[in-house]
């Protein structure tokens, strides 16, 4: 089990730094959803490690970081149902006389 904890650990250092590094560089916007996705599982991944080695202010510091792209992400998904639902409304009909 400790082998695999490691490998998720490692994995979400991975993928903290490789979204850092592409922001960074400007090759994906901190706005967007790849951004978000990458953040959230790597703050996941590490609060998981982080906590099975007894590390509590580093596993603290990812349940914030988890909790923060939880909630940045349900934001998109209500953005995203909100621009659907405004899609799919008729468009008013003109004034009579114009």
């Amino acid at each position: 089990m400790s082998t695999f904890i490691t490998i998720i650990g490692t994995a979400g250092a991975v993928v903290l730094l490789l979204a850092y590094a592409m922001v960074s560089s400007g090759r994906m916007s901190a706005d967007g959803l790849p951004y978000q996705l990458l953040n959230f599982g790597g703050a996941a991944t590490l609060m998981i490690n982080s906590a099975y080695h007894s590390a509590w202010p580093s596993a603290i510091l990812n349940l914030v970081w988890s909790g923060i792209g939880v909630w940045t992400l349900s934001r998109f998904v209500a953005r995203r149902a909100t621009a659907r639902r405004h899609a799919a409304e008729p468009a008013p009909a003109p004034a009579h006389g114009q």
